[in-house]
């Protein structure tokens, strides 16, 4: 829910029964817990179209998930380009989908980053594995590093991207 003057969004996505997979609503659960109240946070189990007029309302957002992708640091942190790419599954799209949809359906692309957090146990079973835990704890350590230039909107955030 869009808390009033709140302009940045933060979407974790993910699924606590699966693993590693958990790490985006860890990510969600932290600031929570830690009262980051300057920002709007929202778990989702995947992407779907009703959340491009949900972003369309925030002037800056960042997406969550875990990742299978081998990343030195454990993380990365990216531009989230808007992209009429489409998979083949119309209940799951990417964040790129979404931001192209909240600029053609709501006429509003915000600017949008993705975090991504390497996993590597997807089984059902819940908790989460050393190690992904430690590359959770990097990406936490790093976004609270530079939350105050996150949340201000009117700062260029793209200098704090890591691939």
């Amino acid at each position: 829910m869009k808390k009033e003057g709140n302009k940045v969004l933060i979407l974790g996505i993910g699924n606590v029964g699966r693993q590693d997979d958990a790490l985006g609503w860890m990510f969600l659960e932290y600031l929570d817990t830690e009262h980051f109240s300057s920002v709007d946070i929202e778990y989702r189990y995947q992407l779907q179209v009703e959340d491009a007029e949900l972003i369309g309302s925030y002037d800056r957002i960042l997406f969550i998930d875990a990742c299978k992708t081998e990343i030195d640091r454990g993380f990365f942190m990216k531009p989230c380009v808007s992209s009429d790419k489409h998979s083949f599954s119309t209940h799951s799209l990417l964040p790129e989908t979404v931001m192209h949809l909240a600029g053609s359906l709501y006429e509003n692309i915000p600017d949008a980053f993705v975090m991504g957090i390497q996993g590597y146990e997807w089984e059902l079973e819940m908790g989460v594995s050393d190690m992904a835990y430690q590359n959770y704890l990097n990406a936490l350590n790093f976004f609270i590093e530079n939350y105050d230039d996150f949340i201000d909107i009117k700062k260029e955030f793209t200098n704090h991207v890591l691939i």
